[in-house]
């Protein structure tokens, strides 16, 4: 896994800003992965795989069920949207806020 996280800017070269809900899942990822990165360093639009945030397999996995843990969702390994649901912490972060439960 990465130790730095990617930091991309907009087109004024401010770095991108994550929604409070990218960044409630930006602590989930660095919290359940114990990634070496702020939170609030992740890029949202940075791949979460490979030359991104550096995740793998595995760690997709944990997201994935500590997702459906919190968010009352399954985010089941057979979807063929996986690979567009985990893109970055946006689109995770999209996904998500369309098909979490409602909170109670």
């Amino acid at each position: 896994m990465s130790s730095t996280a990617p930091t991309s800017t907009t087109a004024d070269g401010a770095p991108a800003e994550q929604t409070p809900l990218e960044n409630e899942l930006a602590v989930l990822l660095v919290d359940s992965l114990n990634l070496e990165v702020a939170p609030g360093d992740i890029d949202p639009n940075a791949p979460l795989y490979g030359e991104g945030l550096g995740l793998d397999s595995i760690d997709i996995l944990e997201v994935a069920l500590e997702v459906s843990r919190r968010y009352g969702f399954q985010l089941r390994s057979d979807d063929e949207r996986n690979q567009q649901i985990f893109t970055s912490l946006r689109t995770l972060a999209t996904h998500v806020g369309q098909n979490r439960a409602p909170a109670a």
